[in-house]
């Protein structure tokens, strides 16, 4: 089944309808000005619940991660270099 496409106008003023639509299992986009910038899904619940420590070994954090760069704080305080 494809999505059906409403404009903002449209999902602020039947809001309440399409997510009687969406817990049926139906798609909508919202549009503004002809171009998808959201997608209403039904809400599901995951498969399998989180299990931390999935990325252990995977991920390596540099040494320096923490250090931030003269020019770099310089800039966050609106200073130029």
């Amino acid at each position: 089944m494809g999505a059906t496409v409403v404009n903002v106008y449209d999902a602020k003023t039947n809001l309440s309808r399409l997510l009687d639509r969406v817990s049926r299992g139906e798609e909508i986009v919202i549009a503004r000005a002809g171009h998808p910038v959201a997608r209403l899904v039904p809400f599901g619940e995951r498969s399998q619940p989180r299990s931390p420590g999935a990325w252990r070994g995977r991920v390596r954090i540099s040494p320096d991660f923490d250090a931030l760069p003269e020019e770099v704080a310089a800039a966050f305080r609106g200073e130029r270099s």
